[in-house]
This record gives C-alpha cells, structure tokens and sequence, in this order.
C-alpha cells in the first residue's frame, strides 16, 4: 500500500466531503485518519489514505480533477514514520490577543528542537469584559534528550513577556 497525504480547500458547501471520500473509495483508497474544519466561508482539511500501488496513478488523476468541481488538492507522498525519540506534551495557551503570539512561541519551541504536531487557535471575548482572548491548544513532540524543566522555564519566561498564561502537561 502507497501512502498519501492530501490538503484539501474549497468553498464550503454540503458534500464537499462525501465528493472527497467517493473519489477515494473509487479508487480502492482507504482513508486512515483526518483533520477538518470550516473557516471564513471554507472548508479545509488534510487526511491521509492509503492506497494499493496498482490504484495510485489513477486515484491521484481523480482527486486533481476534484479541481473542476472546485475542490483543490495538493497530494504529497507519506514518508516513513521516524521512530519514537520524542514525548508527547499537551500545551495549553490564554492571553490577550495580539500579533506575534503564534510566531513568539513557536520559535522558541523550534529552537528546542520542539515539534508541533497538532495546533489548535480561536479569538474569543473574555467572560466579564469581552475584551478578545487568544487561546491556543498544541500537541508538541519534545525530543527524549530536552529537560521538561528546562522547556517549561524559557516557556515561562517568554510568557511572562507576552502576558499569557501557559501550560504544559504530559498528552494522555
């Protein structure tokens, strides 16, 4: 089995889905796992599917041609999972809204050689005074050889300078 992963975008409308799914299923394509969401009026997503090595070539054909109906697709090869050197750690992340946020701690956390595997951001007003709030939920993949302790005192720090409040804890 030829593994692929696919980012999909289009306007969002009632079966974009199941359009996506049925081009899959077509072509012997078994569809292993997703993240979706609608945005701003679009529907994006990326998933991975695997697929018979014989039914390649013409399974990614149909999901290009998705384009016509307004569906794109960009298709990357999946590559081998590295083994497991790193821990899984769950961030959770809450402050006044402001630029740079995302840019501040994914910086710090690319310099520790941390990796984000799953992330997760929404504005919303603050309960009592409606001021907006940045909230941010992460997965991160920290390297075996990086100390927790030292991870969460740089990230300490730097929120301490962003003024938000930040949490790690192991994922369950």
């Amino acid at each position: 089995m030829n593994h692929l992963v696919l980012t999909v975008i289009a306007a969002d409308k009632a079966g974009q889905v199941e359009r996506i799914a049925q081009t899959i299923a077509e072509h012997n394509g078994n569809w292993l796992e997703s993240r979706m969401s609608r945005m701003a009026g679009q529907f994006a997503g990326i998933l991975r599917i695997a697929v018979p090595a014989e039914s390649h070539d013409e399974l990614v054909d149909a999901l290009q041609a998705l384009g016509e109906r307004g569906i794109r697709v960009l298709i990357a090869e999946s590559g081998i999972e590295p083994s497991c050197t790193w821990k899984p750690i769950a961030m959770s992340l809450v402050g006044n809204d402001r630029p740079g946020i995302v840019r501040d701690i994914t910086r710090l956390l690319a310099e520790q050689g941390v990796n984000v595997e799953r992330l997760s951001t929404d504005v919303r007003p603050a309960p009592m005074s409606s001021e907006p709030l940045f909230h941010a939920d992460a997965l991160l993949a920290v390297p075996l050889t990086l100390s927790l302790d030292n991870l969460q005192a740089r990230l300490e720090d730097l929120a301490d300078d962003l003024m938000v409040e930040l949490e790690l804890r192991p994922e369950e």
